[in-house]
């Protein structure tokens, strides 16, 4: 029987959402594939990507998606959710990648299945430095993601699908929120996951129905206009 080897081409890759509450933007963070300089290859195009990398023999997936994620921002402890396995047979053979997976895989030419995962993370709580493959890495917002490597642009369309599919029930506004907000900033933040501008009326009955949020005593401080009460989700 012919040796299975197909466990040395299983990959993971990670979306990376950061939410930049101060300009009412959802980004997601890219890498710019580094150019190796090498003698024949002064040609060479870079392209953006997803962060990611094939998975080491001793790690499992989560294990892999963790490593990617904390070589590229430093930070451990970050909740990665896995959300689907793209597998296509020509995801890795497309005339645009070829140069790169000849520069930096030993089996370039290797059907490559990858899992994905994303994670969502306040964008000043990160400082993301470019690791193994990458000579840059970039904040892009949402709305306009440029041309990406390999099926990356179909990741990034199924991470955002599924991150407005989930955001109410894992109440994901907990992880991008100071711990004390107000209700417009909650309603920005809903306004951008979504991409729509919600009647502040509707939302504000709507959000006080499900019964989520603490009002406390304080207003808000440094403001210009009326200050506005302050909440904070309620610790369950």
């Amino acid at each position: 029987m012919k040796k299975n080897t197909f466990k040395k081409h299983i990959s993971v890759d990670c979306v990376i959402f950061g939410y930049d509450e101060e300009n009412d933007k959802l980004e997601v963070l890219l890498i710019e594939q580094k150019n190796p300089n090498k003698k024949g290859h002064q040609s060479f195009i870079p392209q953006f990507a997803l962060p990611g990398d094939l998975v080491n023999d001793e790690e499992n997936l989560d294990e892999s998606a963790q490593r990617v994620l904390n070589e590229l921002t430093n930070v451990s402890g970050l909740n990665l959710r896995q959300f689907g396995c793209f597998g296509d047979p020509m995801r890795v053979k497309q005339e645009k990648d070829k140069e790169w997976l000849h520069l930096y895989r030993q089996d370039p030419d290797a059907r490559v299945v990858t899992v994905a995962y994303y994670t969502l993370v306040r964008k000043e709580m990160i400082r993301p430095m470019p690791g193994s493959f990458a000579q840059n890495v970039v904040w892009k917002n949402t709305k306009r993601i440029p041309a990406l490597a390999f099926d990356h642009n179909l990741i990034v369309k199924q991470a955002s699908s599924n991150l407005r599919r989930d955001f109410d029930a894992d109440m994901f506004a907990k992880e991008l929120l100071p711990q004390k907000f107000t209700l417009k900033n909650l309603q920005n933040l809903y306004e951008v996951i979504f991409n729509t501008t919600l009647d502040k009326r509707n939302f504000i009955k709507r959000i006080k129905k499900e019964d989520h949020l603490l009002e406390l005593s304080e207003k808000q401080k440094g403001t210009m206009f009326k200050p506005s009460k302050l909440y904070r989700f309620k610790v369950k």
